[in-house]
């Protein structure tokens, strides 16, 4: 069995034979991967060494002190965070091997095609179309608030292939090539100025079935693996004591003593707290995940992540005064990621609005956590065994 000992060895050996000083980048994070040490309790083969997942911080830790480079997981975060452990648990060993390799190393970034126009958040109320042809499906249908599809080579992507049964029940999972050219994508400029989300317009575009991932018609058991990994991905990101937007504050608040007031000192203390809770919440998510994939917690967090944002960038604004009222920069760009701590005060003000519907609006969520964590009673839904082409729309 792979433990510490060993992989500080292999590690040692990675960095023996490609420095990273002398070794070009996208080369040295192949070798990584190859062997095993991008993600070491992923299958051998597939970038790990079915290891522990709790060792990836011992390999993490010795490539950081030799000053070996990373692979940006904040430009490749979809791909990492949702559309690996997606393939890895649905995919064909060729999909597995076709795919995980460039998604890990960054050369393909991967997109979400989940939400719709005329789904809002029942996302199971999907209408993308998806009608096979031979060993080929052709698809048409919009998705919108596409993060990073303008730079993206690859998309997971859910569309209904059975209108005929009930809206869970007729949706099917497929990896999409973004250079399609039935793909066509649109900037959606947001209240922060940038065009950081798009809306994805479907025309004829072709899928070959050999990228469809799982059963026909097991879409929606499919995107539960990508959903709950989502959360975890967006809430659960493992940060330093006061990181993050906490940080920001408290920074402004220990170099600024002529913005204090007892109220807003009262109001930082409850948020650091909070803060510092949903932190080490989030750890001990993490440590649950060494035991299996994630579950409905992931929703609890990403729940609190939202919150959190809210709150704690409405009181940077509060602290700044006048100066929280400045806007720095509101050029019309298109970014390959979000970058809450290096813009200003208004910027992270008006870009946390956005968390509590991304990643799964907080009402969903909510819904999640009481019936499937606290095992409150389900609300009545009256359309569960309604055809989806009956439904009222």
């Amino acid at each position: 069995m792979t433990d510490a000992t060993e992989l500080r060895r292999l590690t040692a050996r990675l960095l023996e034979a490609h420095p990273p000083a002398t070794t070009d980048r996208t080369d040295f994070l192949k070798a990584r991967f190859d062997a095993g040490l991008a993600w070491v309790h992923y299958p051998a083969g597939l970038g790990g060494l079915d290891a522990p997942r709790s060792l990836q911080a011992v390999v993490d830790a010795e490539l950081e002190a030799a000053g070996a480079p990373g692979n940006d997981p904040r430009r490749i975060g979809i791909g990492l965070g949702m559309a690996a452990p997606t393939i890895l648990a649905y995919g064909t060993e060729e999909q597995k091997k076709r795919f995980l390799r460039p998604l890990w190393v960054g050369e393909e970034v991967w997109c979400q095609l989940f939400s719709e126009p005329g789904a809002g958040s029942d996302l199971a109320a999907l209408g993308t179309r998806a009608v096979r042809d031979g060993d080929t499906w052709v698809v048409n249908g919009q998705k919108v608030w596409t993060s990073s599809a303008h730079v993206a080579r690859w998309a997971i992507l859910i569309a209904r292939t059975d209108p005929d049964l009930p809206k869970h029940r007729g949706i099917t999972y497929f990896l999409c090539d973004m250079t399609d050219p039935g793909v066509e994508v649109r900037p959606l400029r947001q209240i922060t100025g940038e065009a950081e989300f798009n809306e994805v317009f479907l025309t004829d575009v072709r899928i070959p079935d050999a990228h469809r991932l799982g059963a026909v018609g097991d879409g929606w058991k499919v995107a539960q693996t990508t959903l709950n990994n989502e959360r975890v991905a967006i809430g659960g990101a493992r940060i330093p004591r006061e990181g993050g937007m906490i940080g920001q504050v408290s920074r402004t608040w220990r170099e600024r003593p002529e913005l204090r007031t007892h109220d807003l000192h009262q109001r930082l203390l409850d948020l650091w707290v909070d803060a510092e809770v949903a932190r080490l919440t989030g750890e001990r998510l993490r440590q649950q995940l060494v035991a299996g994939q994630p579950g409905p917690e992931g929703s609890g967090m990403k729940l609190a992540f939202a919150r959190l944002n809210q709150e704690i960038s409405g009181l940077e604004v509060e602290l700044l005064g006048e100066e929280g009222l400045l806007y720095g920069d509101w050029t019309m760009r298109r970014p390959e990621l979000v970058d809450f701590t290096g813009r200003d005060a208004g910027y992270r003000y008006l870009r946390s609005k956005g968390n509590s519907i991304e990643g799964g609006t907080s009402e969903v969520l909510l819904n999640i956590v009481a019936e499937r964590v606290l095992g409150l009673p389900a609300e009545p839904r009256n359309d569960k065994d309604v055809a989806w082409k009956d439904l009222a729309r």
